[in-house]
């Protein structure tokens, strides 16, 4: 039963790591296609945390996984809730439109990288408090 949930959380960190990668590379393409000024350099700051974040689903285990892996997810939560403000109400000061570069994708490629994430902070904690066997 623990090979199983290992397998699981294994296969759902992978998954995450792809998600938070393809985060980062959205941030990455718009900063050099058209996003300068403040919110460029945020752009930036966002990839590299996106990069960071998926190798750290890579390479890291026990307390430190589960540390990157709610990181992970407040992470998403962050750049979609922004970019849900921009589309909306605005962010300082900047006011986004459903019709500019990558905007959907993004919002359906993070929306899906929340939920798996979510599964993964909740195996990967479950994990944590399962009883290992004597």
């Amino acid at each position: 039963m623990a090979e199983n949930n290992e397998r699981l959380a294994r296969i759902m960190t992978i998954l995450s790591a792809i998600f938070l990668f393809a985060t980062g590379a959205i941030h990455l393409f718009l900063r050099f296609y058209g996003v300068g000024g403040i919110l460029g350099i945020a752009f930036i700051l966002n990839a590299i945390a996106g990069i960071v974040l998926g190798v750290a689903m890579l390479v890291l285990h026990g307390r430190l996984l589960q540390l990157a892996t709610v990181l992970s997810l407040l992470f998403l939560i962050a750049t979609l809730g922004a970019l849900l403000l921009a589309l909306t109400v605005g962010l300082f000061g900047i006011h986004e439109s459903w019709d500019f570069t990558l905007v959907p994708q993004t919002v359906f490629i993070e929306s899906i990288g929340i939920v798996v994430l979510a599964i993964t902070t909740a195996v990967v904690l479950r994990g944590a408090r399962s009883p290992q066997p004597a």
